[in-house]
């Protein structure tokens, strides 16, 4: 027999049916991993479930720019083996309580995971929903010398979300890996008067008792890395449909009259992006300038996140960086990387699709910029590793320049190898093929052998892991500069102090 139903009965199988299970499958219920087995981020993510929504309530107490959050998550998730208990990742101020299927629930803390034991085991398959009501969150202030930052900062207009690669769970308590990508929903309780926005599209709004409601759905699954949320004095401006896309954008209030017309380039881009790889992948697209000097932008899904500091710059410059950001919602948003060692997928392609929007990729101008990246090849490889390989989860040396440069080059060199209107097919195909899901270099490799009809196994296996630069197709001309042997980069603050040669110094986007 198996008791089930009420939270104080146990809905395990008897000692002795659960022997025979066991005998037949070994499925006895188990800890689920602490981590998602990422090579560069061990502890990153978790075992033994994979969430398929999250539902975010969070409440502002006040209208105060630095406040903190008190909000409650509600995790629906599918157990891939049989559950003892399982982690969540989270490194909060606190958490209120846990309930497991409406049953409340043990918890502990182990460094930054939330260990949950439910009241009954949970059997493979099964589907569940967690609970962690009032998890307290508290913002920083934006700090232009930190790498990273705050995940959850403020500014003089309010507070916004940066959560990228491994900070959303110091925001929300979750599943914080990309590999495990689910859709959202969002309920922000606000002062009347001031305005939440989130991913996503805003399903409905109301106002009572002073306290007005924001809803959002992203029904694209979406990882929780690129989960946003800007609360404050801010004001969105919405100029219609492009493309069927719903265009939105968040300024200050007091700055949207000088930003606004920086920001009208985006149908343009959505336009040349839609030429090369076809439908942009979700219902909303826009950006959130928060008056910050943040030292990066953020290509938080549906709403690209910038600062005030990258909206000073000359529109030569600017534009580019927006181009970047857009091309991220295909690329690292759409389709995720597998592990984080694949990020070159994410910020190589939106590099590549950066630098041709500036210059064609068959021109001189073009030709010569690669042909600079080529020459730092072997320094980039010896001192940061190679493009799909970086040295380690330090986000100075997973976001180091030869992850941009150097996976731009290999694009490059991909084109140079199968042609270019071979190359269009693999990347079309690819953001196709993968669309909402996570994918791995070797998936990227192999696709690109199925689409041009050529074997790029070796080929790319060499531009993506080899530890020094392969020979260039084309360009057998081209030299690679020797690696300076005394040449140290021990102490280095950001990637921009590895030498670049006259490539302008590239900010994290």
């Amino acid at each position: 027999m198996i008791a089930l139903s009420a939270c104080g009965l146990s809905n395990e199988p008897t000692l002795e049916l659960a022997d025979e299970q066991a005998a037949l499958s070994g499925n006895l219920p188990s800890p689920g991993a602490p981590g998602i087995g990422d090579v560069l981020y061990p502890n990153l993510g978790n075992g033994g479930y994979e969430v398929e929504h999250y539902q975010l309530d969070l409440r502002y107490a006040t209208a105060a720019p630095s406040q903190a959050i008190d909000g409650s998550v509600t995790i629906r998730a599918r157990a891939t083996q049989a559950l003892s208990r399982f982690d969540l990742d989270f490194s909060g101020d606190s958490v209120g309580a846990v309930t497991v299927d409406g049953c409340a629930a043990a918890y502990s803390w182990d460094g930054e995971e939330l260990v949950i034991t439910p009241a009954h085991a949970l059997r493979r398959g099964d589907r569940f929903a967690v609970t962690v009501s009032h998890f307290a969150s508290s913002p920083g202030a934006p700090d232009p010398t930190d790498f990273l930052g705050a995940p959850f900062f403020f500014t003089p207009d309010g507070t916004a979300w940066a959560g990228q690669p491994h900070n959303a769970h110091r925001i929300f308590p979750s599943n914080d890996h990309p590999r495990n990508k689910a859709t959202f929903a969002f309920e922000i309780d606000v002062p009347a008067g001031t305005t939440a926005v989130a991913n996503g599209e805003l399903v409905a709004q109301h106002t009572t008792g002073g306290r007005t409601i924001w809803q959002y759905e992203q029904r694209e699954p979406m990882a929780t890395e690129l989960a946003q949320v800007a609360v404050g004095a801010l004001t969105v401006t919405s100029p219609g449909q492009h493309r069927g896309v719903v265009l939105r954008d968040v300024t200050p209030t007091r700055l949207t009259a000088a930003l606004s017309p920086k920001l009208a380039v985006q149908p343009s881009q959505l336009d040349w992006l839609h030429e090369r790889l076809g439908d942009y992948p979700f219902r909303t697209y826009g950006s959130l300038v928060m008056d910050a000097s943040l030292g990066f932008a953020l290509e938080t899904q549906t709403l690209s996140l910038y600062d005030t500091l990258i909206f000073g710059l000359p529109e030569s410059i600017l534009n580019p960086i927006m181009l970047h950001e857009l091309a991220h919602q295909w690329f690292g948003d759409s389709v995720a990387p597998t592990q984080w060692s694949d990020v070159w997928q994410n910020e190589g392609h939106a590099t590549w699709y950066e630098l041709t929007y500036t210059a064609d990729p068959d021109s001189i101008q073009f030709e010569q910029l690669m042909q600079l990246v080529y020459s730092l090849g072997d320094i980039w490889r010896t001192f940061l590793g190679p493009v799909a390989a970086p040295l380690s989860g330090d986000p100075n040396d997973l976001f180091n320049i030869n992850v941009y440069y150097g996976g731009a080059l290999a694009l490059y060199a991909l084109r140079q190898q199968v042609g270019d209107a071979a190359f269009q097919n693999i990347e079309r195909t690819w953001v196709a093929r993968y669309r909402g899901r996570s994918a791995s270099t070797a998936d990227f490799i192999a696709l690109a052998s199925q689409v041009s009809g050529q074997d790029v196994s070796a080929f790319l296996q060499a531009w993506l892991y080899g530890t020094t630069t392969p020979a260039m197709p084309g360009h057998p001309d081209w030299i690679v500069d020797p690696v300076d042997a005394q040449l140290s980069f021990a102490g280095r603050s950001s990637p921009a102090q590895v030498p670049l040669k006259g490539l302008r110094p590239m900010l994290r986007h």
